[in-house]
């Protein structure tokens, strides 16, 4: 597959068939943007496809795995019908494409892990995260439901009554406190999450492959089933961006104050 046609992706080529990639945007924390949702959309189709690689490992640029969605982004969505069908369409996907990629997908996320961001580190097959990094889900502190990967995983990880309180409160939680509630496959300190993702890959990459790829796609068959719960998640999200509580949301990020919703008041 030819991988240069990307430009907020970053692609390494390692031993064994291990293929690292980076999201690549440090300046803004790997934020992601239409140009990275849409690279998103389709690497992982490329990796299923191209026969060199074994394993993708993900992970982010500079101190961030990825810090959500661009700011301006959600501006741009926000109320604009064309738009919003687009990154429905996207969105959806990120979440099949990685569900359906037929090599395994190790994430180390290094840093702050938000948005997109989250939909990576925590679809992959294996995750790495820091002890000390960031990790949620905050779509209703921007104003809209909880879309694109949590309804179709996050109770499959942990539990429902863990998936209410944080996909409802949209609060954060640490790498540490994910293992322990079992959202992610490990937590580590921070220096050594690459080489352990990178070490996790090189097993698997040197292993059985149609073992270890018929053991994926049979774990995923419980992710499959799941599917009529995100594509809803997902639409509700889309309406809930042709809001006015969308506009508060961004327009409190953007001024560091706490949102007064139009719903709420």
């Amino acid at each position: 597959m030819d991988f240069s046609t990307y430009d907020q992706l970053a692609f390494d080529r390692l031993d064994n068939g291990v293929f690292k990639i980076t999201l690549n945007r440090p300046e803004k924390y790997n934020a992601t943007d239409e140009q990275m949702h849409g690279e998103l959309a389709r690497v992982f189709r490329d990796v299923s496809e191209d026969p060199s690689i074994r394993v993708a490992v993900v992970t982010g640029a500079g101190k961030a795995f990825s810090a959500g969605g661009d700011l301006e982004m959600v501006e741009r969505l926000a109320g604009d019908h064309e738009r919003v069908s687009h990154m429905l369409k996207e969105m959806s996907d990120i979440v099949y494409s990685m569900i359906e990629c037929e090599k395994p997908i190790v994430s180390a996320i290094n840093g702050v892990a938000v948005g997109a961001g989250t939909v990576v580190g925590l679809l992959s097959d294996i995750s790495i995260i820091a002890k000390d990094a960031k990790l949620g889900d905050g779509h209703v502190k921007l104003g809209v439901a909880a879309g694109d990967h949590a309804a179709i995983i996050w109770p499959l990880l942990t539990s429902m009554a863990k998936s209410r309180y944080y996909l409802m409160t949209g609060e954060m939680l640490t790498g540490e406190e994910a293992e322990r509630i079992g959202l992610v496959s490990k937590a580590l300190p921070r220096e050594e999450v690459l080489d352990e993702a990178l070490r996790v890959a090189n097993v698997m990459a040197t292993g059985a492959q149609q073992a270890i790829r018929l053991t994926k796609r049979t774990l995923n068959s419980w992710v499959r089933q799941a599917a009529p719960i995100f594509d809803q998640s997902a639409a509700y999200e889309m309406l809930t961006f042709m809001s006015p509580d969308v506009v508060e949301g961004y327009t409190a990020l953007r001024e560091k104050r706490e949102p007064n919703f139009p719903s709420a008041r």
